[in-house]
């Protein structure tokens, strides 16, 4: 699937519509488009909201650096978006993805790896790649 941008009109419109909390950010569920693999939770502001829907490129809002975040900027781990919906209440979105690599900073393909189990946490899965080659450090 190819997403399409909707017109500047248009995407104007339906950012009026979405409820922002007093942060100015809403949250956004990452899920793979054909799978339905429940990828991670991220924040957006109107501005990374918008930029997404523009672009195609999933770009989410850092609360630790305050600043816009194009997923794999940095570790080439990339979402496009294949469609982007809004909830009943308006104040999260869902984005349809097509992930490329690993979503997760740990190197795992979701962030949701772990488990409430009746002894604690259990990990369901184990890194597909080293963290640290997704960020260009050194072990």
């Amino acid at each position: 699937m190819t997403y399409q941008a909707p017109t500047p009109a248009t995407l104007s419109s339906m950012l009026d519509v979405v409820k922002f909390d007093a942060s100015g950010l809403i949250a956004a569920i990452a899920q793979q488009h054909d799978t339905g693999e429940v990828l991670m939770i991220a924040w957006m502001t109107r501005e990374a909201l918008q930029e997404t829907l523009e672009s195609g490129r999933v770009c989410y809002f850092s609360r630790s650096r305050q600043k816009l975040w194009r997923k794999g900027e940095t570790s080439g781990q990339i979402q496009h978006l294949v469609e982007a919906r809004l909830d009943c209440d308006a104040d999260a979105v869902l984005l349809l993805v097509n992930q490329i690599g690993v979503a997760c900073h740990t190197g795992r393909r979701s962030c949701f790896y772990r488990a409430f189990g009746p002894e604690g946490l259990v990990e369901l899965t184990k890194p597909e790649i080293d963290p640290n080659a997704l960020y260009g450090k050194k072990a």
